[in-house]
């Protein structure tokens, strides 16, 4: 598979994490009932984007109510990549 098929597809798949972890932020935003269909999406956000998160909140706790670890992971997905564009071309 030519590097650079393997670069768009690594692209794809952190582009799709990080609309995850967008939605995630936005349904803390709002108050979800158990038992229901958004309760489901948001335990599904919440094992695929929370172990990451967890990793940046480890680091900076929320303060005041405001979780910054979204914002941080999204930084550190986003250099990652780009540090990986860079060694593999």
């Amino acid at each position: 598979m030519p590097i650079y098929t393997l670069l768009q597809v690594l692209s794809t798949l952190v582009n799709f994490y990080e609309i995850l972890i967008v939605v995630y932020c936005l349904f803390s935003f709002f108050p979800i009932r158990q038992g229901g269909f958004m309760y489901d999406v948001a335990m599904v956000l919440n094992s695929l984007v929370g172990p990451y998160l967890n990793l940046f909140r480890r680091i900076i706790p929320p303060m005041g109510g405001l979780d910054f670890s979204p914002v941080i992971a999204l930084l550190a997905l986003n250099l990652g990549f780009r540090l990986l564009v860079n060694i593999l071309l």
